[in-house]
Parts: C-alpha cells; sequence; structure tokens
C-alpha cells in the first residue's frame, strides 16, 4: 500500500509541476488576467475536471504561482548572502556590500523571470485577492534586508538616518511588527529603500529607462549603494 501511495504522490507532484508549467507559459504569452484553467487543460491533454482535482479555482493556481516566484526571488536573495559569507574566511565582507549584492541577486532574479515579477510585483490581477498564504513567501526579500540591517546595528556598525517627528510613531509600531532589534530610525529608512529598489527593477523591466538609460546595471549598482547608505550601512561597494 505504501508503495501505492508513494506513486500516487510522485505522479501528483509531476501533474502539478506541468500545469504551473503550462500556466507560465500562458502568464508569458496572454497575461495573468487571462489565465484559464481551462486552456491549460486543453493544452496539457486533460479534461477540465480532473484539473479542478489540483486547483479548484483559477485563484488557486494563481495564488501557487505567486508563492513559488515569492520564494523563488526570496531563495536568491538569501543564496546571495549566504554566498558572500561562504567567502569571509579571508576578508569579512562589510553589511552594505551585502545589502548590494542581496539588492543585484533580486534584479538578476526579476530579468531573468519577467514575467513571474510582472505577476507579483506588476499591475494587481483584477478580482483576484491574495490570501495569507503569500504573506510568508512574500516578505522573504524584505527578511534578508533587515537582518543585514539588524546585523549591522549589533556590532556598532550602523549610523542612525534621521526621522522626522511625525514619523516616529509608525517607525516604532513597523520595528514591534516585523524588525525586531533595529532601530525605527532605519526602519523607516528600510521601507523606503525596500520600495525604491522594486521601482528601480520595475522601471528598468516594464520599459519607462528605454532611450533613457543604457548602462542599467551601473546605474543599479550604484543606486543599491546608495540605499545602503540610507538605511544607516556604512562603506556601500558599488562595484
Amino acid at each position: 500500500m505504501s508503495t501505492i501511495r508513494g506513486a500516487r504522490e510522485r505522479a501528483r507532484i509531476e501533474v502539478t509541476a506541468a500545469i504551473k508549467d503550462e500556466a507560465r507559459k500562458q502568464l508569458a504569452e496572454e497575461g495573468a488576467p487571462k489565465l484559464s484553467l481551462r486552456a491549460v487543460a486543453r493544452e496539457l491533454g486533460m479534461v477540465s475536471s480532473a484539473l479542478y482535482r489540483y486547483f479548484p479555482s483559477r485563484d488557486d493556481l494563481l495564488t501557487a504561482l505567486i508563492v513559488d516566484a515569492f520564494d523563488a526571488i526570496g531563495a536568491a536573495a538569501e543564496h546571495a548572502v549566504v554566498d558572500q559569507a561562504a567567502g569571509e574566511q579571508a576578508v569579512p565582507v562589510p553589511p552594505a556590500e551585502r545589502w548590494v549584492a542581496v539588492s543585484c541577486a533580486v534584479r538578476e532574479w526579476a530579468l531573468a523571470h519577467p514575467h513571474e515579477y510582472a505577476l507579483i510585483y506588476g499591475s494587481p490581477v483584477p478580482g483576484y485577492i491574495a490570501p495569507m498564504d503569500t504573506v510568508g513567501p512574500a516578505a522573504r526579500v524584505g527578511l534578508v534586508l533587515i537582518d543585514i540591517v539588524r546585523g549591522a546595528y549589533r556590532v556598532g556598525d550602523l549610523t542612525l538616518p534621521p526621522l522626522a517627528d511625525g514619523l516616529r510613531a509608525d517607525a516604532e509600531r513597523m520595528a514591534a511588527d516585523f524588525a525586531e532589534g533595529v532601530p525605527p530610525e532605519s526602519v523607516a529608512a528600510l521601507v523606503a529603500a525596500w520600495a525604491q529598489l522594486f521601482g528601480l527593477i520595475s522601471f528598468e523591466l516594464f520599459g519607462q529607462f528605454n532611450r533613457v538609460v543604457e548602462e542599467r546595471e551601473a546605474l543599479f549598482r550604484q543606486t543599491a549603494g546608495e540605499l545602503a547608505r540610507s538605511v544607516g550601512l556604512r562603506d556601500a561597494g558599488t562595484g
């Protein structure tokens, strides 16, 4: 019985992966608003009723694709930190350079997966409301950046940025909610830097830089370094 159950589970995993792959093709060709379970089933040679056993609705399939995309871009950010840590035996990597490396890893993932990036950071899909299942995966990149700032603060390598009086209460709330161990001054700056980071990537990916910026990687690296300094990290590497 366990052998049969194992075979069924493997088959379900394979079919689920095939459904997602076909759905991603539809995202690239038609965009998320036109994603259709019937079209996915047709392309896979399945009847719709069979596909519904894997994803009961279009929104369930969208949620799975969104979670996968957030997990993938989050993993890219996390791997950038791990890769740097692996080379620290000789010379420790300054926190600001870690910030730049993570930022560049996020950009590289976005450029390699433009349609998945558009799904999670582009225009909202009409009629779709993201469930709580997406919250944890969506936070992964932000948590990596927060952890870099938290580590710098712990060792006294963080310069607190200015904070407007009217923003302090909100900054203190944000620190308590999702950035424990980070001073409110840097939390407010982190939120602004996070928005600017993804805004810069979106401008590049969605064509706003066309006929404006040619050396986009150089601009991105320089800006990532400036954002590192804006949250209080020192000696941001831009090379």
